[in-house]
């Protein structure tokens, strides 16, 4: 028994060395994941209160300015009625008032922006206000700062995903598109080894590099960003290890016929497009019509998004994610056994 899993962790090994020779492949396994995450997690940091760009023309500009420069949360601009627009229009400026007489003002906004159509209600609070309405109501306010509520905390479980999908698929495809470019695979051909040893070796040493690659990325996260696992972390390794299989074995399947590394990233873009967009790494997968959400959820990505963000987001169990379990393990155990017996050593 031992000597029939010799080869295999020869060519394990020998799949690590060739890896850790690689400075491009390190950064981009595991460099590129950081730099992402801080970037993003910069660019969607939490503000104490959102801020808005609002430009005010008209004869009656000064009125109007006059009540909003007592929020901070305004910040006015000093442009005529052309420039105004147009700023509006690409989007450097949320709302553009018209003051036309002391209490009567135009908004001219964009409503397909959020931002623009959220100024547009706040400074019509505002405003609206300065000029004499009293509230019916009284009402109180009371802010949820629970953990997990942030867009770092949605991001990085999308992260984690995007990272395992990219890594099985350009970290296996690649390699093995390469190796039968360079005429290898035709020399191992030459060996006693058998083709399970030689797939099973690839998936295994791409299970190696995921460790430090996940660990560094949650670490990461929790030191810089605050972001924290609500469940068990076992069972998002879990999902991890379970991911990093399936989409291994999808990068086989593509790599098991493909001779030119043209035709392996074609094939490996058409599958990861759909993913990347529907699969909710950047934003919730929700937003799509329902009519969708059957075929989106059997994705294998979205599937392990949905996974980690249940457990990382909200202490969910295993055993409730069983749906995300069966698909990711079928995608994995179907595309190995189909690259299996559809792969070409030339």
């Amino acid at each position: 028994m031992a000597r029939s899993f010799r080869p295999m962790m020869q060519l394990v090994v020998a799949r690590l060395k060739e890896f850790y020779r690689e400075p491009e492949a390190i950064f981009w396994v595991y460099g590129f994941p950081i730099l992402m995450t801080v970037a993003l997690g910069v660019a969607f940091r939490e503000q104490p209160e959102q801020t808005f760009r609002v430009e005010v023309i008209g004869p009656q500009a000064e009125v109007a300015k006059a009540a909003l420069q007592k929020d901070d949360r305004f910040r006015l601009g000093e442009s005529d009625e052309a420039a105004a627009k147009e700023r509006l229009r690409t989007g450097r400026t949320d709302l553009v008032v018209t003051a036309s007489e002391t209490k009567q003002f135009d908004y001219l906004f964009v409503p397909t922006r959020p931002e623009s159509q959220l100024a547009r209600n706040e400074v019509d609070l505002v405003l609206q206000t300065a000029a004499g309405r009293v509230d019916a109501a009284e009402v109180t306010s009371t802010e949820l700062n629970a953990p997990g509520g942030r867009y770092i905390d949605f991001l990085v479980p999308g992260l984690l995903g995007m990272g395992l999908m990219g890594g099985g698929l350009f970290g296996i495809g690649f390699v093995v598109v390469d190796m039968r470019l360079r005429k290898l695979l035709k020399r191992f051909l030459a060996t006693p080894m058998r083709k399970t040893d030689f797939l099973a070796s690839l998936m295994i040493s791409r299970l190696i590099f995921m460790v430090p690659e996940v660990l560094i990325l949650l670490v990461f996260a929790w030191l810089v960003f605050g972001v924290q696992i609500a469940g068990n972390p076992l069972t998002v390794i879990f999902f991890i290890l379970l991911g990093a299989v399936s989409f291994a074995g999808l990068g086989l399947l593509i790599a098991c016929r493909a001779k030119t590394l043209e035709t392996v990233s074609g094939l490996m873009n058409l599958v990861m497009l759909p993913m990347w967009v529907l699969s909710g790494i950047f934003f919730s997968r929700e937003r799509f019509p329902d009519f969708l959400q059957p075929v989106i959820r059997l994705l294998p990505l979205t599937a392990l998004n949905d996974a980690l963000r249940g457990v990382m987001l909200e202490g969910t169990g295993l055993f409730s994610l069983a749906h995300e379990t069966i698909v990711l393990a079928v995608w994995g155990v179907v595309s190995f056994v189909v690259a299996l017996r559809f792969f070409r050593w030339h």
